[in-house]
C-alpha cells in the first residue's frame, strides 16, 4: 500500500511541475537529473566537427597530435550520424560546430585557405542536411589577413555560419597582437560571436616531460589570449564583438582579481581599459566544457554574469554525459540552469532565435522568469 501511495504522489507531483513550467522546476538531486529534464532542449556551443573532407587532408597531422585518451582512429571516422546519436542520447537539440586542434594554421597560406573553405563548406552542408539541428563557427586563418578576411565574408555572408571560431594563439601570437587587428576590426564592425578555442603556446608544449599538454596549457593559454586582448585594449576598442572563451574562461575566474592590479600598474592599461579591468571581463562568455567540476562550476558563476554561462560538451572527445552529470550534482537554481543548457545561447545567437518558436512548439515551455536563485 505504501509503494502505491508513493508512486501516485511522485506521478501528481511531476504532473503539476508540468503545469507550472515543466520538469526543469524540480531540484537537480531528484527524479532522474537535469539531463532527463532538458531532454531535447539543451544546445551545445563546444561541439567539434572533424567531416571528412576536411579529415582526409588532415589525417596525418592529427594521427600525431596528441588530443587526450581518444584515439586518432576514432576522429578519422567520425560521422554527423554519430554526433546525431550521441546528442539524442544525451538530450543535445541543437550543436555548434567548431574545429579543435590541429586546426588550419600552420605557416602555410594556400593550405590555410584551402582548408578553411574546405571545413566551412562541409559544415554548412551539415546544417542544411539535418535542419534544426547543426550551427558552425566558421574557421579563419588570422595570420592571413587578406584570405581571412575573404573567408568571413563568405562564411558569414553566404553560408550563414553563428559565428567565427579562432584558436588562443598562432605561432606563439596572441589574439591581442597588433597583426590580427584587420580581421578582429571586421568581426567587430559585424558584431559577430567569436568563439575562442585553446591551442599550446611554442613556449611552453614541453615543459612538463610525460604531461600532455592540453591538460594544464590549454586554460593557461586561454588566460594569456584574454590578457593580451586585455593590456592591448582590444576588448574595450572593439566591444561589439561577443568573445566566447572554451573550458570556463580558462583559469580567468581564478585570475581576474589579481588581473586588476594590471592597470594599478600601468597607466597606459588603465588609459586603454576605461572602464575598468572587471568591466571588461565580465562582458566575455564561457562555455562549461571540461569545466563541469564543482570548483570549476563555483569559479564560473561566482565571476560570469549568470546569462554569460553556455553549455559545451566537447564532443566528440569528451562525451556530452560527463558535462551534463557535473551540472547535475552541483547545486544551481532552475532558473540558472536552464539558462546554461538554452536560453543564453538563444539570447546570443540570431539564427537560434529564429528557429526557437519551431523547437519550442515541440517540446516543454520554459521555465517562469522569476529571478536567480543559487
Amino acid at each position: 500500500m505504501t509503494s502505491i501511495r508513493i508512486t501516485w504522489t511522485r506521478r501528481r507531483f511531476l504532473a503539476a511541475a508540468t503545469t507550472l513550467g515543466g520538469v526543469a522546476l524540480i531540484p537537480a538531486s531528484g527524479f532522474g537529473g537535469a539531463a532527463s529534464k532538458a531532454k531535447n532542449r539543451i544546445i551545445d556551443v563546444h561541439h567539434h566537427f572533424l567531416p571528412q573532407p576536411y579529415m582526409r587532408e588532415e589525417h596525418e597531422r592529427l594521427a600525431t597530435f596528441t588530443h587526450g585518451a581518444t584515439r586518432p582512429d576514432r576522429l578519422l571516422h567520425w560521422t554527423p550520424e554519430q554526433a546525431l546519436e550521441a546528442m539524442d542520447q544525451d538530450g543535445i537539440d541543437v550543436a555548434i560546430g567548431s574545429l579543435s586542434m590541429p586546426g588550419v594554421w600552420y605557416g602555410d597560406v594556400p593550405a590555410a585557405r584551402r582548408l578553411s573553405r574546405t571545413w566551412n563548406e562541409a559544415a554548412a552542408k551539415m546544417v542544411q542536411d539535418h535542419p534544426g539541428r547543426f550551427g558552425f563557427f566558421s574557421v579563419v586563418a588570422p595570420p592571413d589577413t587578406d584570405g581571412a578576411l575573404e573567408e568571413i565574408a563568405y562564411a558569414l555572408d553566404t553560408l550563414k555560419a553563428d559565428g567565427v571560431g579562432l584558436v588562443s594563439n598562432y605561432d606563439g601570437r596572441e589574439l591581442g597582437d597588433p597583426s590580427f587587428a584587420p580581421v578582429l576590426e571586421e568581426l567587430n564592425r559585424r558584431r559577430a560571436v567569436v568563439y575562442v578555442h585553446p591551442t599550446v603556446a611554442p613556449c611552453c608544449a614541453a615543459l612538463i616531460p610525460g604531461l600532455i599538454p592540453q591538460m594544464i596549457e590549454f586554460p593557461f593559454d586561454t588566460t594569456r589570449t584574454i590578457t593580451s586582448l586585455l593590456i592591448s585594449g582590444t576588448l574595450a576598442r572593439l566591444g561589439d564583438i561577443h568573445w566566447i572563451f572554451s573550458h570556463g574562461g580558462g583559469t580567468l575566474p581564478f585570475l581576474a582579481d589579481r588581473m586588476k592590479e594590471i592597470a594599478r600598474a600601468n597607466k597606459d592599461v588603465a588609459d586603454r581599459n576605461p572602464q575598468g579591468i572587471e568591466y571588461q571581463l565580465k562582458q566575455l562568455y564561457c562555455d562549461t566544457a571540461s569545466a563541469n567540476g564543482a570548483p570549476q562550476l563555483a569559479a564560473m558563476t561566482s565571476f560570469f554574469p549568470a546569462s554569460h554561462i553556455l553549455f559545451g560538451s566537447d564532443y566528440p572527445f569528451v562525451p556530452p554525459k560527463e558535462c551534463i552529470e557535473g551540472l547535475d550534482h552541483y547545486s544551481l537554481s532552475p532558473r540558472l540552469r536552464a539558462d546554461i543548457y538554452r536560453s543564453n545561447a538563444l539570447t546570443l545567437m540570431a539564427r537560434l532565435r529564429q528557429s526557437a518558436p519551431r523547437a519550442q512548439s515541440l517540446r516543454r515551455p520554459p521555465p517562469p522568469t522569476s529571478a536567480y536563485r543559487r
